[in-house]
């Protein structure tokens, strides 16, 4: 039977940076870790493009995926930044010789809309490292827009891809069609904005960055075990500040700055291109971030359990 990612949420870490030069916070980054694994995370997809790896250096992904092996025992996912064969191939050589056997997968982006493109950069790929697939579908990073026809016959062409991530709107009916065609799982992504409609359509989870991922895992968790209606549920609350932060070139801002007031992460900068926090949303940040807390804690309760709640 052809091998594929566990289903469930696959957090997408965040890169935390500290002071005015931007330097890789590893105590943060570790908290950050630390908590994923608490929540009951399934895994942790790293070095994605959530976690800023187009902007560190070789040195520094190798340091966070240091960081990151040692805090969890978690599977990875690690995410290529490269849509070139040859680079690609040096990054995942440099994650399998830190991460070893608990390298789940790596990330790949489609890298044209010709699927026999796709499919030899791949081979290649696999080739090369012996590195199992995620494929993703991500046009906004990649500047690649690729049919879903053509995914599903890149699919089925690569048997060493174990899970594919669409996020190419609209995302349920990609994961619609992708996961009566294909036998791996399909995860949503964009923050979890789409989660219910993705997991009515298919979707074997989320492989995405929230704020508040024990929504992503209350979700998936109560759609595997009761269904859509417990599903709703336990997401609704917290769907305007997953709104809020996907927000059009600045949801990577805004979400670091959301771990921080939570006081996972020391300092929310990022590091150019990417935009900063625009202050001028703090208010609108803070009444979010307050009704998601009381959402929690709620849900935390023993009433609440009592109650049929998360």
């Amino acid at each position: 039977m052809r091998e594929s990612l566990t289903p469930g949420v696959w957090g997408v870490v965040a890169t935390p940076f500290q002071g005015s030069t931007l330097d890789l916070d590893t105590d943060s980054l570790a908290q950050l870790v630390e908590h994923y694994e608490s929540i009951g995370a399934t895994g942790l997809t790293v070095l994605g493009v959530f976690g800023e790896a187009a902007a560190l250096t070789a040195a520094e992904r190798s340091l966070a995926l240091e960081v990151v092996v040692e805090e969890t025992r978690l599977p990875l996912v690690v995410g290529v930044t490269s849509l070139f064969t040859g680079t690609a191939v040096e990054e995942i050589r440099a994650a399998q010789a830190v991460a070893g056997d608990r390298l789940a997968a790596v990330m790949v982006q489609a890298n044209s809309a010709r699927p026999e493109v796709v499919i030899a950069h791949l081979n290649a790929i696999h080739q090369s490292t012996g590195a199992k697939v995620v494929l993703q579908d991500y046009p906004v990073a990649s500047g690649v827009s690729i049919s879903t026809e053509a995914l599903i016959y890149v699919v089925q062409s690569c048997k060493f891809i174990v899970a594919v991530k669409a996020e190419a709107p609209p995302t349920s009916v990609a994961i619609a069609q992708l996961a009566s065609a294909v036998d791996v799982s399909v995860f949503g992504g964009l923050g979890g904005q789409g989660l219910l409609d993705e997991l009515v359509a298919g979707a074997a989870g989320a492989m995405t960055g929230f704020s508040y991922p024990e929504a992503l895992v209350a979700c998936v968790s109560a759609w595997q075990s009761d269904g859509y209606d417990s599903a709703r549920d336990a997401l609704l609350p917290y769907l305007p500040l997953i709104n809020f932060e996907q927000q059009a070139r600045i949801a990577l801002a805004v979400r670091k700055e959301c771990f921080r007031e939570r006081g996972f992460i020391k300092d929310s900068g990022v590091r150019p291109p990417a935009a900063p926090f625009p202050e001028v949303l703090r208010n609108g940040m803070l009444t979010h971030l307050a009704e998601a807390a009381q959402a929690l804690n709620l849900s935390l309760t023993p009433a609440a359990h009592t109650a049929g709640g998360i």
